[in-house]
């Protein structure tokens, strides 16, 4: 099956390396999927659920803000966080999606409330996607 190169980095490392058929993120204006030949491109990521096929088999993930850089068969997700489906503590995201909304309760300002409410984001896709049905 055709493939493209693929690189997935965070600030806390390498997350993924290699060969994938398939993957699909959210930008900052909808999902975007990313197949061999892909045209170039480069977009801004939003907070989504991503999905990775590598030898036919699809993973998901919670991702969160960054950049997808396609560039002749070569792509990078260079993102914020990146969690697979796998590695996502639910118990710890709800702790912190409870956190988050108080937060944005108390919130004083525009950037305060910014901050709350893309953090809840967050946190509402880790539940989603640990949560997801196979």
């Amino acid at each position: 099956m055709p493939a493209f190169n693929l690189k997935i980095v965070t600030p806390h490392g390498v997350h993924y390396e290699g060969e994938a058929e398939a993957i699909t993120v959210r930008s900052v204006t909808g999902d975007v999927s990313v197949w061999p030949n892909h045209v170039n491109l480069v977009t801004a990521l939003g907070v989504g659920k991503a999905s990775v096929t590598v030898n036919g088999v699809r993973r998901t993930a919670a991702c969160a803000s960054g950049v997808l850089s396609v560039l002749k068969n070569d792509v990078t997700v260079l993102a914020n966080t990146f969690e697979w489906k796998e590695d996502i503590d639910l118990e710890r995201a709800r702790e912190n999606l409870a956190r988050y909304k108080e937060e944005l309760k108390n919130a004083k300002d525009k950037k305060e409330i910014s901050m709350a409410k893309i953090r809840i984001q967050r946190e509402l896709t880790r539940e989603a996607v640990k949560t997801e049905k196979e």
